[in-house]
């Protein structure tokens, strides 16, 4: 960099030394003496030499200086806001390091005043100046004016693009994305290139239009005043496609997600029109959604490139940003099945609102998944529409960061931002944008500065909160009126031509709202965004109603028990405290027995064996909470040199991908639920360090979990691992909240369901969920099997233990597993009360791990004989029929429900009006637990003693309930 001024000091030392020397011999010999510069006037000379030097390096200092400052902070003074009365970044001071004409004062005078900051003056305007290597302004001139300097980078970077990337720590990068910005003439269009443009603006802004004229009064979200946001994305897919990109998973919110299924994904407008009528007939299909909430899958030929690609809108509810994590899941599974492991094929682009993309942790919880080696789509590109507004609330109480996009900073995502009043300037951004995805694969964020032209909603008023604002939309020419004005004035198109092609896509328009009268009833079906072709008939339904035995085979079951408690590497130095851990899977193995860690191994590797991918993610899931799992051992001798015994099992079986995630709920759990959306033959797990941390993520289970397939169709297949269990730990990480799964079950409580068929998959089939509570290593691995073998999938929640972990009682044996058996639903007592059930006088029900403590405390009590103790394995669906069978067994004794939860959590409020519709109201049943409470635990772990000593009390007391009314 300093090479340019090290010369220039060279030349003036060396010109100096040349004025001594002709001095020199310019002299008569002999007169030397007298007619050399005196030792004074030499020094004064060799001083004035010095300062010389030492000013062409401080010029030059000052010009690399003021050239880094317009890199660094020229966005600050760029031109974005369409409208040009507010400042895109919130402040509207000019830097004081910068020479611009942007401001009001000119040039000259911005220069004099700055004149003291860099040394420079009026006369060093017209000098030039050797450029440095951090700069490609010049383009092939080395040296420029600095006039000339001055008027580039201000066009540059103060123009309508603000670019913000000096904060990137990788000089590459940097320097690509000068080099894109600051050549001279790079940002050139062929006519061919605008009148594309030109052609999709028609289409963005008339289809608006039309909607507005057609349903005047209906909620539509519209994009005006963003119309350019459509040739936008597909200058992004049109570069993707060209880079080898052939599928496109895309997120977005409400605002102008027709127009984007309309032109961008090419959704029929015939279907999209018949949504606005009130008459249409809901199919039986589930609740529906709003029009704009709806996704979309459609393959076509990109026009651009003549490739095929593929394009996936997700449906996603209004909660914004939502659906960020979702995206990349689904874009990350589809990478993973096709061996895309460079980001090469599949790519996800995620739009966001202004407001939104500032306001919602989840926005940086999916940021911080980007570069994660289990997480990472290999670069997304972020395009927010920027409204500068957020409903009615003015950005400048909506965030406290300058711009919108500055979350995208904490992981080096170059940020453009842009006019959106320019095509032009939005089209080479999306370029570029396009270009850095493809080869850094990393994340890039355009933020397209626009304005909202109507209310939140079209019936919405602004002028009460923003009446400037508003005052100068209805002034805002339309950005379709002002390029094709461009573009004629130019004469890249006439106005014949422009208007020929407006009237081409009305009468498109028109042709598609008369055949859209013809449509009678609601399909969701066809705005499925994730099909899963083969796996359902043609219809969209079950090829059968019936689930196989999740049994295994006996080699099946010894040949993953040995792998389990093994090391398959060679030289591989495990911990001493893995080791005891492996010794006794390995007995367990001998004695045909399992506990809880083995159990799920048998699940995932008879899975893998079968070729169904297994995944499991979230908080430290290889060692798991509890130091139970162990799925990847660490060499305590080589760093990073690990063994993952589960892909060590059979020869051509799937992966395992078992990943610890970052500290995140929301943004992970959603990751996982899009990757279980990409194909139905996987086994996707998420597990919560505690149960009670999904809360954290309540927004994916309440919006996409539970009612997903109501809402778009959408079978998924994921599953939660949820660590339940009182165990005197306090309040926090004691309850996974199952009263809040049960509550949105949607089975009827006052309806004993009539099936023909198998009873237990027809019931799976109709609910929204399935909510376990396994007591046995053997049923946890079933229910796991039985996930796959379905013929359907739907999400499965399960309340995993912790004591029950190493619960020496808490074992199952090979024979729970043999081939033929399968998923308990209900675990029967098989002790003396079942051998003379008219005998018994009373029958408790319970779930989970309080069942060994009753089991526990009725031996003690000697009461084996009195009461018969049921254990509740699925919860919902409510397994109606065999509580049916048990009731109708023990038809002498009282009817009891214990839990060790609180009475106004827990499963109570569930279970109890199901075994009234049992028992047809004839009989109670009556409550034993703990007190109603605010919090879910005591962390008084005698009290928690105490608590549990008085449940059990009342539970073994045969006279407790006698004097009580019903």
């Amino acid at each position: 960099m300093y090479c340019a001024w090290l010369e220039d000091h060279k030349n003036v030392h060396e010109s100096w030394d040349g004025f001594f020397r002709n001095i020199q011999a310019s002299s008569p010999s002999g007169e030397v003496g007298e007619r050399r510069p005196s030792a004074l006037l030499q020094g004064r000379v060799l001083s004035h030499s010095h300062d010389m030097a030492q000013k062409v390096v401080e010029d030059h200092l000052a010009v690399h200086t003021l050239i880094r400052a317009y890199q660094i902070r020229g966005h600050h003074v760029a031109q974005l806001d369409p409208l040009g009365i507010l400042e895109a970044d919130l402040d509207s001071f000019v830097p004081s390091d910068l020479i611009t004409t942007v401001d009001k004062l000119g040039e000259l005078q911005q220069f004099l005043l700055l004149s003291g900051f860099y040394g420079l003056d009026e006369s060093d305007l017209d000098r030039s100046f050797q450029l440095p290597p951090t700069t490609f302004i010049g383009g092939q001139e080395p040296t420029l004016p600095l006039r000339e300097i001055i008027r580039r980078l201000e066009m540059s970077y103060c123009g309508h693009i603000g670019v913000e990337f000096m904060f990137i720590n990788n000089v590459d990068q940097c320097q690509w994305i000068r080099q894109k910005f600051e050549t001279p003439g790079i940002m050139q269009f062929t006519n061919a290139e605008k009148r594309t443009l030109l052609a999709r603006l028609i289409r963005s802004t008339r289809f608006e239009d039309f909607l507005a004229r057609k349903w005047s009064s209906e909620k539509r979200f519209g994009l005006e005043g963003c119309e350019v946001l459509i040739p936008a994305l597909k200058t992004i897919i049109d570069k993707s496609s060209t880079a080898g990109i052939d599928s496109v998973i895309m997120g977005m919110p409400h605002r102008g997600r027709l127009n984007v299924l309309a032109n961008v994904i090419r959704k029929d407008l015939d279907q999209i029109f018949c949504q606005f009528d009130p008459k249409l007939e809901a199919a039986d299909e589930g609740s529906g959604d709003v029009k704009y909430h709806l996704g979309m899958y459609h393959e076509r030929i990109n026009r651009g490139t003549d490739k095929n690609i593929t394009l996936s809108l997700m449906a996603n509810p209004s909660h914004l940003e939502a659906v960020d994590p979702v995206v990349q899941g689904k874009t990350k599974a589809e990478q993973f099945y096709r061996g895309d492991s460079e980001g090469k094929k599949v790519m996800s682009i995620l739009m966001h609102g202004d407001a939104a993309f500032a306001g919602q942790g989840v926005v940086y919880e999916t940021f911080h998944l980007s570069e994660l080696p289990s997480y990472t789509t290999y670069g997304t590109i972020h395009v927010v529409v920027n409204n500068q507004i957020g409903f009615t609330t003015d950005p400048r109480v909506a965030r406290s960061s300058p711009y919108p996009t500055d979350v995208a900073r904490v992981v080096n995502a170059p940020i453009f931002h842009v006019n959106a009043d320019d095509p032009e300037a939005v089209m080479y951004v999306c370029q570029v944008a396009a270009e850095w995805r493809t080869t850094f694969n990393k994340d890039v964020v355009i933020d397209l500065v626009c304005y909202r032209r109507f209310g939140h909603n079209e019936m919405d008023e602004p002028m009460f909160t923003q009446p400037l604002m508003y005052k100068q939309i209805r002034r805002q020419e339309h950005v379709l009126k002002k390029y094709s004005d461009k573009l004629i004035a130019e004469g890249v198109v006439t106005l014949q031509e422009f208007e020929e092609e407006v009237a081409k896509y009305d009468k498109i328009c028109e042709e598609a709202y008369t055949s859209s009268k013809d449509e009678k009833i609601l399909h969701i079906r066809h705005w499925l965004d994730s099909p899963w072709p083969g796996f359902f008939t043609a219809e969209g339904e079950p090829r059968s109603m019936s689930c196989l035995p999740t049994g295994l085979d006996e080699d099946v079951l010894q040949h993953i028990g040995t792998t389990a408690s093994s090391v398959p590497l060679e030289d591989f130095k495990i911990h001493p405290g893995v080791s005891r851990i492996l010794r006794g899977r390995a007995d367990l193995v001998k004695n045909r027995q399992l506990d809880w860690a083995l159990g799920e191994y048998m699940a995932f590797g008879s899975l893998l064996k079968d070729g169904i991918h297994v995944r499991l993610s979230g908080q430290d899931v290889e060692r798991g909470t509890f130091s139970h799992r162990h799925h990847v051992l660490h060499d305590q001798e080589v760093d990073k040199r690990i063994c993952v015994p589960m892909n060590h099992l059979w020869q051509n079986q799937a992966l395992y991908t078992v990943c610890n995630s970052s500290l995140s709920e929301y943004g992970v759990l959603g990751f996982e639920l899009g990757f279980a959306m990409a194909s139905p033959n996987a086994l996707i797990l998420w597990e919560a360090q505690f149960g009670d941390f999904h809360n954290t993520a309540q927004c994916i289970i309440d919006q996409f979990i539970s009612s997903g397939q109501a809402k778009w169709v959408r079978n998924n297949g994921i599953i939660l691992l949820l660590p339940h269990g009182m165990e005197g730990m306090g309040p926090e990480h004691s309850s996974a909240r199952p009263e809040r799964f049960l509550q949105m079950s949607k089975d009827d409580p006052d309806h004993f369901p009539e099936f023909s068929g198998d009873f237990e998959v027809q019931q799976l089939n109709d609910c929204n969920w399935i909510v376990v509570n396994c007591s046995t290593p053997a049923n946890y691995c079933h229910v796991l099997r039985r996930q796959i073998l379905l013929p359907f999938r739907k999400p499965l929640i399960i309340f995993t233990p912790k004591s029950l972990l190493r619960h020496p009682d808490a074992r199952s044996s090979f024979d729970d597993l043999a081939k033929g058996t399968k998923f308990k639903r209900l675990i029967l007592d098989v002790g003396p009360a079942s051998q003379s059930p008219g005998q018994v006088k009373r029958v408790i029900f319970c779930t989970g791990k309080v069942y060994y403590e009753l089991a526990k405390e009725r031996k003690q009590q000697n009461m084996e004989k009195d009461i018969a103790i049921i254990r509740l394995e699925q919860i919902s669906p409510f397994p109606f029929d065999l509580v049916r069978e048990e009731v109708d067994k023990y038809s002498n004794a009282e009817l009891v429900w214990c839990q060790e939860e609180h009475k106004n959590m827990g499963y109570f409020d569930y279970v109890r009006p199901r075994v009234l519709t049992v028992v047809a109201n004839k009989k109670p049943i009556w409550y034993v637990g703990r007190d109603p409470a605010a919090a879910p635990a005591t962390g008084n772990k005698s009290t928690h003693v105490n608590e549990l000593k008085r449940f059990m009390d009342t539970a073994f007391n045969l006279s407790a309930f006698q004097e009580r009314d019903l």
